[in-house]
């Protein structure tokens, strides 16, 4: 049985890629530093996943996996250096601290001659990752590993579609490993960035060029879950599919969908029609009630979500550069201002950045955005939201501002 490697042992890790290379006949081991989840990886060899289908639950085993505690560089890359594919979801924050021991692994098949290629899916929310982590992993390597490196090694950019959100308290307690997924279950991933064979996994979508689907999980499918969370907290929604219902959260997620559909559109020239159906899957995605997920979990750390390349401002600047005007966007631009849960510290400073500095001042240190129409609508926005004026009133003032 060929190895896959899994840095990350959490839920896109076990809700999704794990659950890849286990149904495509690997034996997974999760690399991860929580010694509980490992423990008991090692111990029970398999983990539960809860697929909703409709109101209920479908429980599937996914067998063949163990863990192994990612504390030690060396043992790390020891496993590395015998894997046949590997994937990393670890959050990007934590990707310079797998470097080093992915390093370690780099090394150690240079030192035994190994000349067969490794591909590593990078299945992280950031635009460029895949140059992102060659950067961080060569930072280790002397110039002849960076050599073999270079030829050897397929980073991997993937789009991952999946919400695998917290799972509930009633599940976990039976299993502390269980995870609770949509049924949705694609994985595209860059075709070009592969060395040697295109390892054969279920529901893999190679795909080239790959910008496109990158830029489609960003500008769409994150830009409107964190609309739609913005929104809804605004709304005293707790949860992503009470938002989703909202007949008026709905429609300026659509909203903004569209003018995201109709950038992407012009920019990589995709047929609209694709677009628009993605867009719909995406709505009704969002209302699945077993997901669980709450407008504080899908909102949290605006900072990061409000950032140059990120969904919100990312979605606005690839309509500027369109000519397309990104009215209903900017509403989520402004609603995100807004938020600050009590225990997400990111959020809190730049909504008091706002409220002290202002709208404009804030955009520009946080976004890089200077755009003096843009900013001056979501000036607008942002008052009308603090006035708590009715959102048919907002739809309204949209629908005009849309048509200048």
């Amino acid at each position: 049985m060929k190895n896959a490697v899994m840095y990350g042992a959490g839920n896109i890790g076990r809700g999704f890629i794990g659950q890849l290379f286990s149904l495509s006949g690997y034996e997974v081991t999760f690399i991860d530093i929580n010694e509980a989840v490992i423990t008991q990886l090692q111990n029970d060899r398999s983990y539960p996943l809860y697929v909703t289908r409709g109101e209920e639950y479908e429980m599937q085993e996914i067998k063949n996996v163990t863990g192994l505690l990612g504390k030690d560089p060396e043992v790390v890359g020891s496993l590395i250096a015998k894997a046949d594919v590997m994937a990393t979801a670890v959050g990007v924050n934590v990707l310079p601290y797998i470097a080093k021991p992915i390093a370690c692994g780099v090394k150690k098949r240079f030192n035994d001659g190994n000349r067969t290629p490794l591909n590593i899916i990078i299945c992280e929310n950031k635009l460029g990752a895949d140059s992102y982590l060659r950067e961080l992993i060569s930072e280790h390597l002397t110039d002849e590993e960076k050599d073999y490196f270079n030829e050897y090694f397929g980073l991997v950019e993937a789009s991952i579609g999946r919400m695998v959100p917290a799972t509930p308290e009633e599940i976990r307690a039976k299993n502390m490993l269980s995870v609770c997924v949509e049924e949705y279950c694609q994985l595209p991933v860059d075709k070009a960035a592969f060395k040697g064979e295109i390892p054969e996994i279920v529901n893999l979508m190679p795909f080239e060029p790959f910008e496109f689907f990158i830029q489609r999980k960003l500008f769409m499918h994150n830009m409107s879950h964190a609309l739609t969370a913005y929104l809804g907290a605004l709304n005293g929604c707790e949860y992503i599919w009470q938002a989703a219902l909202d007949p008026s959260i709905k429609l300026l997620a659509l909203q903004a969908l569209l003018e995201s559909s109709q950038a992407l559109s012009r920019e990589h020239g995709v047929d609209i029609t694709e677009l628009i159906d993605h867009s719909e899957d995406l709505l009704y995605r969002f209302e699945n009630k077993l997901l669980g997920d709450t407008s504080l979990r899908v909102g949290r750390d605006t900072i990061r979500k409000l950032s140059k390349n990120d969904r919100l401002i990312g979605a606005h600047n690839l309509c500027k550069k369109q000519g397309i005007k990104p009215t209903y966007i900017c509403l989520g631009i402004a609603a995100a201002l807004h938020f600050a849960p009590a225990d997400d510290a990111a959020s809190i400073e730049i909504a008091e950045s706002a409220k002290t500095l202002g709208v404009a001042a804030t955009l520009e240190k946080y976004s890089e955005l200077t755009d003096k129409e843009s900013i001056e609508l979501i000036e607008r926005l942002y008052k009308m939201l603090e006035s708590k004026v009715e959102m048919k009133d907002i739809i309204t003032a949209l629908e005009i501002e849309k048509r200048k």
